[in-house]
């Protein structure tokens, strides 16, 4: 599928607000709503936009945010750790990169023993030569800040938050 200029701006706007109102969005494009409609369905019946999301801070909700960086024994197939971190609910993100490590998770859990446990049943495979957790102490993300209004953002800073 190919993408115009139209789709990128699309795209743009549903990246920093999901919920944001068909017409609205149109707005955002010069066309109507109904164009924009169908072209927001044919992105995602496409696999462009595969799901919408809830920006959730987890200093907030009472959970942890960790990455552990997985090293591989030697002769396993990459695909074989994707497949294995898919059946873990507590793991969020998995990224295969080049160098060391072989592969970094990203998991939230409710607290540091649910982390062992956690990172445990990923060492007891018998794929995995060694594991490096790091605890997020404090975050930033570029599109949960751009995802809020400005008068959310005037709000907070009014709040202290």
């Amino acid at each position: 599928m190919t993408l115009d200029a139209i789709d990128r701006k699309i795209l743009a706007v549903l990246q920093r607000n999901a919920r944001t109102p068909v017409s609205e969005i149109a707005r955002a494009v010069d066309l109507s709503s109904a164009p924009v409609s169908r072209r927001i369905d044919r992105l995602e019946r496409c696999g462009v936009i595969t799901g919408y999301v809830a920006m959730v801070d987890d200093s907030r909700s009472g959970t942890i945010d960790a990455f552990t960086e997985v090293r591989l024994v030697g002769s396993i197939d990459i695909a074989e750790i994707e497949a294995l971190v898919q059946t873990v609910p507590e793991v969020q993100q998995y990224f295969a990169i080049s160098g060391d490590p072989d592969v970094i998770v990203r998991c939230r859990v409710d607290n540091v023993d649910h982390l062992q446990r956690v990172v445990n049943a990923i060492r007891r495979t018998g794929k995995v030569a060694g594991t490096k957790t790091l605890i997020v102490m404090s975050s930033w993300d570029r599109a949960a800040i751009s995802a809020c209004r400005p008068e959310e953002r005037r709000r907070d800073r009014e709040d202290g938050s």
